[in-house]
């Protein structure tokens, strides 16, 4: 048989941004005008063949630190067989991360891992498409043994070891036939976050909440954090909307200091808040434990800005997060991602991963989807975020049926975007972005 010489020859880099603070679109205390914008990748081939894509979600500024960010990496990528990438994305993995004078910027963290992350999901993306199948399957089909190779357990052995990961991997095999036909079948639990913006008038969030209720969704969520007593209107307008019976999570985007978040939550009991999300910074680890003692029954949630599985297990360790919000473009990568899953699949903690922003939908689904099918093996208590902008974007969009993800049946990681979606907002070069800027220098010119 012949050898198969495919090498990766190029990574193709773009900075997309999508002008969504002209309509409010995900405003939140912190975060009052985001432009959803993407770090945008390509590993191009030597052959005819699929491509690999990739990107990391920012919002808007420093976006282009980001792109500079991936182009960096370009030495380690280039060059290299495809079938061995393919075969192995730990290689490449354990290359990116061990890059001592990149590493320095981090370690495993901030703009670099972001970097890392996007150039090995790429990777992953390219394997799933050379064996046809969407990312999930071909983890859920994979040998526990070789998930298991997948996995950095440095620094996390301490809270899972390789032969407890290998365990939870071999258990989840267990049915997983059964659960991949019923997750063809019904799709993936999903919760809706575009009803809550916090710059949305309360007219809009109750008609949103609405249709949220309608198209078949059982939990919706509101972004809090600026003003309690505006805090205070909106989720009483949002739980007249929904009813008793569905479950409304709320949201502070990181704006307290600790004693401020179990004041701020437990004055919003009264509306029944199902979990609040990042109530405080995702590095203070004891600040959460300390929040979730105070505001119980309410549950305690964050992953999104959680920089790496490090993390993560200190935050399982403490008993300090009702609910695991993993991120699948913040950390490393599906490798690390793979790692986080198994850390919470060791500790019982659900996972409820970050999404919206730019394609985060269409990635993170393939996570939770392998989670459910060769993992955890259920959806209890676990639902995807979904927020409803950009994704006629994607080459291969999410699908949303009676407040299910449907499974996706594409080859690839569904990180393709359309060409003329980059040639019309790739900042500055694109049609959008040319023309954005000619009607503001005409506005500028006196009469």
């Amino acid at each position: 048989m012949a050898t198969d010489t495919t090498r990766i020859v190029a990574v193709d880099t773009y900075d997309i941004r999508f002008p969504t603070s002209r309509e409010l679109d995900g405003s939140d205390a912190m975060n009052p005008d985001p432009d959803y914008s993407a770090a945008y990748l390509v590993l191009r081939t030597s052959a005819d063949g699929p491509e690999g894509h990739g990107f990391t979600f920012t919002i808007g500024r420093g976006n282009d630190v980001q792109v500079a960010a991936i182009q960096a990496l370009r030495e380690h990528v280039v060059g290299r067989s495809v079938a061995e990438v393919c075969a192995d994305p730990a290689s490449l993995h354990r290359d990116l991360v061990g890059d001592s004078q990149l590493r320095w910027l981090g370690p495993e963290k901030g703009v670099m891992h972001m970097a890392i992350g996007a150039v090995v999901n790429a990777v992953w993306d390219l394997a799933a498409k050379r064996e046809g199948k969407p990312l999930w399957r071909l983890l859920a089909d994979a040998e526990p043994e070789w998930l298991l190779s997948q996995v950095d357990f440095r620094y996390i052995a301490d809270a899972l070891s390789p032969d407890e990961a290998l365990h939870l991997l071999r258990r989840g095999k267990e049915g997983s036939a059964d659960r991949a036909a019923e997750l063809l079948r019904r799709g993936y639990p999903a919760y809706t976050t575009s009803p809550g913006w916090l710059g949305y008038s309360d007219e809009k969030l109750t008609r949103l909440a609405h249709e949220a209720v309608a198209d078949g969704f059982r939990q919706i969520k509101l972004k809090v954090g600026a003003d309690l007593a505006d805090d205070i209107r909106r989720c009483r307008v949002a739980r007249a909307a929904i009813g008793p019976d569905i479950r409304m999570a709320i949201d502070a985007n990181q704006r307290w200091n600790v004693a401020e978040a179990i004041s701020w939550t437990n004055a919003l009991a009264e509306f029944d808040p199902y979990w609040i999300e990042e109530p405080t910074s995702p590095d203070d680890v004891l600040g959460h434990a300390t929040v979730r003692e105070r505001v119980a029954p309410i549950r305690v949630a964050t992953g999104e800005h959680v920089q790496n599985r490090i993390i993560f297990k200190q935050l399982l360790q403490a008993g300090a997060i009702d609910v695991l919000q993993l991120d699948a473009a913040r950390v490393g990568g599906v490798n690390e991602n793979l790692a986080i899953l198994l850390l919470a699949a060791k500790y019982g903690v659900p996972v409820c991963p970050h999404a919206g922003g730019v394609g985060l939908c269409e990635l993170v689904q393939h996570l939770s989807m392998f989670d459910y099918v060769a993992l955890s093996g259920t959806t209890e208590d676990r639902v995807i975020e979904f927020v409803d902008h950009l994704h006629q974007h994607f080459v291969d969009p999410v699908v949303i049926d009676d407040g299910h993800y449907r499974a996706p049946t594409a080859p690839g990681f569904s990180a393709a975007m359309h060409r003329a979606s980059i040639d019309t907002y790739r900042y500055p070069q694109g049609d959008f972005w040319v023309a954005d800027l000619a009607q503001q220098q005409n506005t500028e010119v006196p009469a």
